[in-house]
């Protein structure tokens, strides 16, 4: 990339450029292609996240099991906002976030289907990462759709909330190609574990879901043909 005989500093400053324009490049991308967020009159602003909870994350890791039983109790906001941020939450001013990103494109969006939330209507709702929010894109509690989409398993239905990760390929393809599908895969995966480790740490439950169908899945969240339905979490109080 550099000349053998280029002087060690230069060298050095020409990386750190190359390395500016690869970031402010990233940043182009996301700010591109950001979705359409909801009035503000349909937005919920969330309570703040913890960075510090009760419990290890080496005792989450051997306490956490997929449940698929939860009790008629609802979730509180906080637990939602918690949950929420472990899997998209932003970590510090250049826009980085819980889960790690192929490039730092972040082609991920999170949806609940919130039916027993403490502060909030039932209903379908979106994260905003950037503004720690939920915008509201249904009135309706969708669950009992998500379940049918969902070939009928009862933890969709019976827990108080369920989170639907999709993915947006063309965010990550553009730099990427084809194996920026591998990429955003990967990165679901990681913000799976995100929820279900942080659910644990909450003394609460889940269990990851993907057996559904797509098209229905895709007809409920009403998502256009670049964006794909990719997993579904469960949770509430075992």
């Amino acid at each position: 990339m550099f000349g053998m005989h280029m002087p060690r500093f230069l060298k050095a400053h020409a990386l750190w450029f190359c390395v500016c324009l690869g970031m402010t490049g990233s940043m182009f991308l996301q700010e591109g292609d950001a979705v359409q967020h909801a009035p503000k009159s349909d937005r919920i602003e969330l309570p703040a996240p913890q960075t510090d909870g009760r419990m290890s994350l080496e005792f989450a890791l051997f306490m956490r099991r997929s449940v698929r039983s939860f009790q008629n109790h609802p979730l509180s906001l906080a637990s939602v906002s918690q949950l929420l941020w472990a899997a998209q939450g932003i970590t510090n001013s250049m826009g980085l976030r819980t889960a790690p990103s192929a490039g730092a494109l972040y082609p991920l969006e999170v949806y609940v289907f919130a039916g027993n939330v403490e502060g909030v209507s039932a209903g379908l709702y979106r994260y905003n990462s950037q503004g720690h929010q939920l915008d509201r894109l249904d009135e309706r509690d969708r669950r009992d759709d998500l379940c049918r989409a969902a070939l009928g398993q009862a933890p969709v239905r019976q827990a108080p909330a369920a989170f639907m990760i999709t993915g947006v390929g063309r965010r990550i393809t553009a730099k990427y190609g084809n194996r920026g599908i591998r990429y955003m895969l990967m990165e679901a995966g990681h913000v799976a574990q995100n929820i279900c480790l942080q659910a644990t740490a909450l003394d609460l439950g889940a269990v990851v879901i993907g057996a559904f169908s797509d098209r229905e899945a895709a007809d409920i969240l009403k998502l256009d043909s670049e964006e794909s339905p990719l997993y579904i979490i469960a949770v509430g109080k075992p």
